[in-house]
């Protein structure tokens, strides 16, 4: 399998041959089970102390003839924290329990629940992995996770560029992908704009778009704020497949060695 190498000024350069992994099966369900092992969610729960940290001293049991309790005073077995007392009078208020002002609560968020343990042996990531970036080459994948490409036609996939791209200024390399990419460049470039809803109050204001991922050779150095860069040796299948196979991805020469390299030279 080979694809085109297009140059800065958006120009086909050459051709490359391709490692096998760019036209292997795409096995969605490994993908899917792998993803599935890589979520994370931040834990959260109530102070442990939460309800039981009292200003007044003293809390009133219920037992039997013993001093400071609610025995023969006809209450309810309610946990009391004493405010003042007199003698054997007490002023005291209901405390710690999910219906007293000031309690625990009832039933909080069990942060056990919230620690992904799920795992996945090394050949399914191996699998995910050549699936994910198999599905990069797929125009049919590519096409369906984004939903402003529809109707249009990809060629010429995966996108593989010159090393040279590297070395351009960020207006430059913009300029010049502009030209490689052509109607995907739309889709290309991150986007951040203000949500909509109560989110903007709740730490969650801006949210963006993935935007096109650049994978580079493991020596070559390169970083801008525009899209994603990942080198071959770091990227990874949530890099490739989060939110689903297909996104679009654009490689340099290097990058396609070293991928081959680091996938145990599969190319047939």
């Amino acid at each position: 399998m080979k694809t085109k190498i297009f140059d800065i000024n958006g120009k086909e350069k050459g051709s490359i041959e391709l490692p096998s992994f760019f036209s292997e099966k795409i096995r969605e369900d490994i993908l899917s089970k792998v993803l599935e092992t890589r979520k994370t969610k931040q834990p959260y729960a109530p102070s442990l102390v939460g309800g039981k940290q009292h200003s007044a001293s003293g809390i009133a049991k219920h037992t039997r003839s013993v001093w400071k309790t609610q025995y023969g005073k006809g209450m309810a077995r309610v946990s009391r924290k004493i405010m003042s007392r007199r003698g054997t009078q007490f002023n005291w208020v209901g405390a710690e329990t999910a219906q007293t002002r000031g309690g625990r609560r009832a039933h909080p968020p069990k942060v056990i629940s919230m620690i992904n343990s799920k795992k996945i042996n090394k050949r399914e990531l191996e699998i995910a992995l050549i699936s994910a970036l198999s599905a990069t080459a797929n125009e049919k994948k590519v096409l369906g996770k984004y939903s402003t490409l529809e109707g249009k036609k990809i060629e010429n996939l995966p996108i593989v560029v010159e090393d040279k791209l590297l070395k351009l200024k960020t207006k430059e390399l913009l300029s010049s992908l502009k030209k490689v990419l052509g109607e995907l460049y739309e889709v290309a470039i991150r986007k951040k704009k203000i949500r909509s809803g109560r989110g903007k109050s709740r730490g969650r204001k801006y949210k963006s778009n993935a935007g096109v991922l650049l994978v580079t050779g493991n020596k070559e150095k390169f970083s801008t704020n525009a899209f994603e860069v990942k080198s071959a040796g770091s990227v990874s299948v949530m890099d490739l497949a989060k939110g689903g196979a297909g996104r679009l991805t654009v490689y340099t020469e290097q990058a396609i060695g070293d991928l081959n390299e680091r996938l145990g030279g599969k190319n047939k």
